[in-house]
């Protein structure tokens, strides 16, 4: 009597998607000025209008990204560095205002 497991492949496929995603939230909130400015100024140009503030705003996001991803960070004091790739006030509270 064979036994089938239908539920192993996809429960694997969800693990890894979800891997997947948590990394890329990672990667956003370390460079997503810098993603947002970028497609400011793309935009601007598109329209036909100087967009140098804008390349320039995410050449300063890009500069502070770096920097804020050339230091050490742990569990205990993660939510250091992700504030200050975010502009947050790093209350992490979670809470609904």
């Amino acid at each position: 009597m064979k036994r089938y497991q239908y539920g192993q492949g996809m429960t694997e496929y969800i693990i890894i998607v979800a891997l997947i995603a948590v990394a890329a939230i990672g990667v956003y909130s370390f460079f997503g000025k810098t993603v947002r400015n970028q497609a400011a100024a793309i935009s601007t140009e598109i329209s036909g209008v100087d967009s140098s503030n804008q390349i320039q705003a995410a050449k300063d996001a890009a500069y502070d990204a770096s920097n804020t991803a050339d230091k050490n960070y742990n569990l205990g004091n993660y939510n250091e560095g992700a504030n200050k790739s975010s502009g947050g006030s790093g209350s992490g509270s979670g809470g609904v205002d």
